[in-house]
């Protein structure tokens, strides 16, 4: 227990840390833009790129374990959406953001530090892939959703279909992926200098994105806790990770560390850009932002939980 408290710790205290700072110093949130804009754009794609560029081209190539992936948190996705339209009675496009609430896990900003931290360097290849196809669904499902519960405002198919892959192919986290599957296809190595310079920003993706959580949740207090969070959390926390297990388990010969990194994925709490999905299109969004700083709480005991599970053995 105490390697697992020391493997977590250090990473959960950077959210603890930025939690504090947050609330002693009230700099606006504003604030945090150019450290979001480095976390997004510089410093994860440059971890993505060097942890993929060295991989053997024949791991990219496990087709059915991404599409299990990706299935697992679909099925979760549709099950708290169908539940929020048939037993809370909501209307698609709350239905929309409480699917993701249950579904979209923070596999950005934590995902990469925590499945690297827990399973060593080799953990980050899975997490890109995952990460690419999890956001292609994501980025997908919003607006498709939102445009077909907007009875006021109906999109152009086509006008529809160009903004999806939009989102999809301009990700910084999507082509920093492409970019390292093409090096490691060409064997290519970028010259030391650039090479120095990736390793720099890559090295600082972890600390800067888990404060930028922490002061993240400070600035958007929890107000109250919305009945649908009873449900959902859980799900989030709990019924996600388990069934991703199962699914993956029905693979045989499945890399352990492949295993263990997606059912760490799919245990993360409700990702930020469920608060700004809900923002954007002006909808659940002090009960979005409640699911998020609320399930970022309770993962430090299921996410210490699950690692100290994979840790002693018992899974």
């Amino acid at each position: 227990m105490f390697q697992v408290a020391g493997l977590v710790l250090p990473l959960f205290g950077l959210i603890l840390l930025g939690y504090v700072a947050g609330r002693l110093r009230k700099i606006p949130l504003e604030g945090l833009a150019w450290l979001n804009f480095f976390i997004l754009y510089i410093a994860l794609p440059a971890l993505f790129f060097q942890l993929l560029a060295t991989t053997p081209v024949a791991e990219f190539a496990n087709g059915r374990y991404l599409l299990t992936t990706t299935l697992g948190t679909f099925i979760i996705f549709v099950s708290c959406f169908v539940i929020a339209r048939t037993v809370r009675r909501t209307d698609t496009r709350t239905a929309t953001v409480q699917g993701f609430a249950g579904a979209y896990g923070n596999i950005g900003y934590m995902g990469p530090p925590l499945a690297i931290a827990a399973f060593g360097p080799q953990a980050g290849v899975p997490v890109a892939l995952v990460f690419c196809l999890d956001n292609a669904m994501h980025f997908t499902l919003a607006p498709t959703l939102m445009a077909l519960g907007n009875g006021r405002q109906q999109l152009r198919a086509s006008t529809l279909f160009i903004g999806i892959l939009r989102s999809i192919l301009t990700h910084p986290f999507i082509l920093a992926t492409l970019a390292g599957i093409t090096a490691a296809v060409f064997t290519y190595r970028p010259p030391a200098p650039i090479e120095q310079l990736l390793a720099s920003a890559a090295n600082a993706a972890a600390p800067c994105a888990l404060f930028a959580m922490g002061v993240t949740a400070a600035l958007r207090p929890l107000r109250r806790v919305p009945v649908e969070l009873s449900y959902l959390i859980p799900v989030k926390l709990i019924v996600h990770p388990l069934l991703m297990y199962v699914l993956l388990s029905q693979i045989p010969d499945l890399d352990r560390t492949w295993l263990h990194a997606a059912v760490l994925l799919a245990a993360l709490p409700s990702a930020t850009n469920v608060f700004v999905i809900a923002q954007q299109y002006h909808v659940w969004e002090e009960r979005a932002s409640s699911a998020v700083v609320l399930s970022t709480l309770l993962s430090v005991v299921t996410v210490t939980t699950y690692l100290y599970l994979v840790r002693t053995g018992m899974i």
